[in-house]
C-alpha cells in the first residue's frame, strides 16, 4: 500500500510537471517546486493557527473555572485582532527593506499590496524575494506569527485584568510594537548582517523561527504589564504564597500537545520552503528539545517539591521548544537535546523565582517564553553550526540582540500598559475579582451546573 501511495504522488507530480505545455523540462521542474514550497507554507500557516487554540487551552485549564469564558474571548480577540492589524499596517512595517528607513530602526506600515485588485497579472505576480511561495502565503504565514507574542501576554495576566485595557493593548503591541523589531532581524533591519559589512566577520545575529522575535519579545511584554497589574487577590499573604490550583489540567495537557503540533509549522515553516533537508532536521530539532525539556522539568521539579508535577512538565515541554525556535535550522540533533534540557531546568527555576519575588503569572508565561527565550538565542552560540546556518555565529551579537529585543518589548509595553491605567484602569475591581471575570465581564458562566 505504501508503494502503491509512493507511486501515485510521484505519477502525481510528474503529470503536474509536464502539463506545462511548451515548457521545457526544467521550467516544469521549477513550476512543481514552487507549487509544493507555497503548499507548504499555507500547511505551516493552518498549523500556526492551531497553536492558538492550544494557548487558549492552556491558559483556561491553568486558571480558575470562573475566568474560562474571558479567557477564551481575549484568545478569539487576540487571533482576529492580530491579523487583521498586520494586514493593516504589520506587513508592511516588518518587511520594508528599510531602503528609506533612518537606521534601519523603524519604518512606517501601510496596508498590504494589491487588497482590492481584480486584475489577475498583480496576482499572479506577488511572489516575495525568494520565489518559492506567493505574496499572500508570505503574508498570511506570517500573520499567524504575529498574533502569538500578545497571546503570551493573554496568560501572564488572566484573572484580574480588565478586558477593554487589555484588548486595546493587545492591539497596539500587535499592530505597531510587534513589527518594528521583527523588522530588526527578518525584515533586514539593523539585527540582519548584525555590524554591517565592515564589522568582524563573527558578528552575526540569528534568530531563525522566534526565539527572541516572538517568545521573549511576548515574555518581556507580558513582565511589563503583569509588574503595572499586581498579583491575583489572595496569592501573596503575610505567610507566604497561597497557591491558586489550576481548575482542568486535562485541558492544559491537550492545549500544550495542540502547540507542539503547532511548533512543527512554526518552525518548520520558516525553512521558507519545502526542502526535504531542511524540512526533516527542523522537525527532529524541535522535536528532540521540546521532548527533552519535558523531561529535565519532570526532574528538576521533582528534586525540589519531591512530587511529579504535570504543570512544571508540560511547561518543561514547552520550555524545550522554546529553546530550540532560534537554532532550529542550524543547531545538531544531539546538541538540540541539551538546549532543550537546559531550557527545561531553566523554566522550573524561573517560575519559582518569580514566584518568591512576587511576581503573579497564573500560566508561567514570562519563565517559557521569556527567560527560556533568551536562553534559546544564545544557544545558537553554543550548539550552532556554522555550516548549517550558513553565516557566522557569535555570542556577542546573539546577546546584544535578544536583550535588545527583550528590553525594547518590556520598556514600551510598560510604557503603553501604564498609560493605559492612568487613563481607564487596567485591573477589575475586588468584587469583580473574587465573582469571576466570567459573569463579571462576560455576564455568563463558561459551565451551566443548573440541574435542568
Amino acid at each position: 500500500m505504501r508503494k502503491l501511495l509512493l507511486s501515485t504522488a510521484i505519477g502525481s507530480l510528474a503529470l503536474m510537471g509536464t502539463a506545462y505545455a511548451g515548457d521545457d523540462s526544467a521550467a516544469a521542474i521549477a513550476d512543481v517546486k514552487f507549487l509544493v514550497d507555497n503548499l507548504w507554507i499555507l500547511i505551516s500557516a493552518a498549523l500556526v493557527f492551531i497553536m492558538h487554540l492550544g494557548f487558549a487551552s492552556v491558559e483556561a485549564g491553568m486558571c480558575q473555572r470562573k475566568n474560562t469564558v474571558n479567557i477564551m474571548f481575549k484568545n478569539v480577540f487576540i487571533v482576529c485582532i492580530g491579523a487583521v492589524g498586520y494586514m493593516l499596517w504589520g506587513f508592511n512595517a516588518m518587511y520594508p527593506g528599510f531602503e528609506q528607513a533612518a537606521g534601519s530602526f523603524f519604518a512606517m506600515g501601510s496596508p498590504i499590496e494589491a487588497g482590492f485588485s481584480t486584475d489577475a497579472a498583480i496576482k499572479a505576480n506577488l511572489t516575495n524575494e525568494y520565489a518559492d511561495y506567493t505574496y499572500w502565503s508570505d503574508f498570511i504565514f506570517q500573520a499567524m506569527f504575529a498574533a502569538t507574542a500578545a497571546t503570551i501576554v493573554s496568560g501572564a495576566v488572566a484573572e484580574r485584568v480588565k478586558l477593554t485595557s487589555f484588548m486595546i493593548f493587545a492591539a497596539v503591541l500587535v499592530t505597531f510594537i510587534y513589527p518594528i523589531t521583527g523588522s530588526w532581524e527578518w525584515g533586514g533591519g539593523w539585527l540582519n548582517g548584525f555590524g554591517g559589512e565592515n564589522s568582524d566577520d563573527t558578528a552575526q545575529f540569528i534568530d531563525f523561527a522566534g526565539s527572541s522575535l516572538v517568545h521573549a519579545f511576548g515574555g518581556f511584554a507580558a513582565l511589563a504589564c503583569v509588574i503595572v497589574l499586581g498579583p491575583r487577590l489572595g496569592k501573596y499573604t503575610k505567610n507566604g504564597t497561597k497557591p491558586i490550583l489550576p481548575s482542568n489540567l486535562p485541558l492544559a495537557n491537550i492545549g500544550v500537545f495542540l502547540l507542539f503540533l503547532g511548533w512543527f509549522g512554526f518552525n518548520g515553516g520558516s525553512v521558507l520552503s519545502a526542502d526535504a533537508a531542511g524540512v526533516s532536521h527542523v522537525f527532529v530539532t524541535t522535536a528532540m528539545a521540546g521532548f527533552a525539556g519535558g523531561l529535565a522539568a519532570i526532574a528538576m521539579s521533582w528534586i525540589l517539591t519531591k512530587k511529579p508535577d504535570l504543570s512544571m512538565a508540560l511547561n518543561g515541554m514547552l520550555a524545550g521548544l522554546v529553546s530550540i525556535t532560534a537554532g532550529a535550522g542550524c543547531i545538531p540533533p544531539f546538541y538540540a537535546l541539551i538546549a532543550g534540557a537546559v531550557g527545561g531546568i531553566l523554566v522550573v527555576l524561573a517560575v519559582n523565582f518569580f514566584d518568591k519575588i512576587k511576581i503573579d503569572d497564573p500560566v508561567g508565561a514570562i519563565s517559557v517564553h521569556g527567560v527560556v527565550g533568551i536562553w534559546g538565542t544564545l544557544s545558537v552560540a553554543f550548539f550552532g553550526s556554522e555550516a548549517l546556518a550558513g553565516e557566522k555565529i557569535s555570542f556577542s551579537a546573539q546577546l546584544i540582540g535578544t536583550l535588545s529585543i527583550s528590553a525594547f518589548a518590556f520598556i514600551t509595553s510598560f510604557i503603553v500598559f501604564y498609560a493605559i491605567k492612568l487613563v481607564m484602569g487596567v485591573r477589575v475591581d475586588e468584587q469583580e475579582e473574587h465573582e469571576g471575570l466570567d459573569v463579571a465581564e462576560h455576564g455568563v458562566p463558561a459551565y451551566n451546573d443548573s440541574a435542568n
